[in-house]
């Protein structure tokens, strides 16, 4: 009888095996690109004096795509023009031609001039921009004093 019940069990172990085996998928091979769609996304922009910087973001924060200026090309004091931010805008959008982006939400951030120009280049690139929000930090007391000097 024991012969049995390890032919039995056997047989069982094989027949689960097969069932896993069918419902398991394939898995994807390394290095393989998933094409998901966004329609939707943020885009958040710094400028700064001597730079701009661009990422593009889904919903749910992860960064789709970014650019700088300094990786378009730009050195020095170029790279805070407003010319190098539209071309930093181009760049970044190039490299999301595939999601099928057309509303952007911009968070702005900093003070050099490529923010207008960055600004511009989205209307510019035929994308719908629902909204545009400044998140600069802005100091409430700012700095503590310096002491007192004692003489």
């Amino acid at each position: 009888m024991s012969d049995e019940m390890k032919t039995e069990q056997v047989a069982e172990a094989a027949a689960t095996t097969e069932t896993k085996k069918k419902i398991t998928a394939k898995p994807r091979k390394k290095g393989a690109k998933v094409s998901k769609q966004v329609p939707h996304a943020y885009v958040y922009i710094q400028a700064t004096y001597n730079n701009t910087i661009v990422s593009i973001a889904d919903l749910n924060g992860n960064v789709v795509a970014w650019s700088t200026a300094g990786h378009c090309g730009f050195k020095g004091p170029k790279k805070a023009t407003p010319y190098a931010a539209s071309v930093v805008v181009k760049n970044a959008l190039e490299k999301v031609n595939d999601f099928g982006l057309k509303d952007v939400s911009l968070f702005v951030t900093g003070v050099g001039q490529g923010r207008e120009g960055a600004i511009r280049a989205f209307n510019i690139n035929n994308l719908n921009v629902v909204s545009i929000k400044d998140v600069t930090p802005m100091p409430h007391n700012g700095c503590r004093r310096p002491r007192a000097r004692r003489l």
